[in-house]
């Protein structure tokens, strides 16, 4: 016959609560546990939070998906330099592109823009088309 008190069967449970029924904070009395040994337990770290995605507080808006589209632009038309090789490349048909998606933005978000949005995306696009037009037009003939 198995004993009811016999500590060896079952499990027991430990309170780790750091607050006792009335809300005081406990003494700890427990007896410390041992640590595990950190190179039996290793598992691998995960990168930083922060190199995964961006702050929180940085939220999207319309305006600033715009700026993004505009910088990308600039970048391949070789205005800006790359910040990931740190040199300056021009790609002419990337640079359309991006001029194209945004004038299709234009023409599908129409009425529907704020004022301040819209005189956005018509100055960045008027800017992107003149440089792109100067840049495949080569140097201006003044005297031809």
């Amino acid at each position: 016959m198995v004993d009811d008190n016999d500590s060896s069967r079952g499990f027991r449970v430990t309170d780790r609560r750091r607050f006792s029924d009335d809300g005081e904070t406990r003494e700890d009395d427990r007896p410390a546990e041992p640590e595990p040994d950190a190179a039996s337990t290793r598992q691998p770290q995960a990168p930083p939070a922060e190199t995964l995605a961006p702050p929180l507080d940085d939220v999207v808006s319309f305006s600033s998906f715009l700026l993004g589209l505009s910088t990308q632009a600039l970048l391949h038309l070789g205005e800006i330099e790359d910040p990931a090789s740190g040199r300056v490349e021009r790609d002419l048909g990337a640079a359309k592109h991006v001029i194209d998606i945004l004038g299709i933005l234009k023409d599908k978000t129409r009425g529907n823009l704020e004022q301040a949005e819209q005189q956005l995306l018509d100055a960045v696009l008027y800017d992107l088309r003149m440089r792109y037009v100067e840049l495949v037009q080569g140097p201006s003939r003044e005297g031809a």
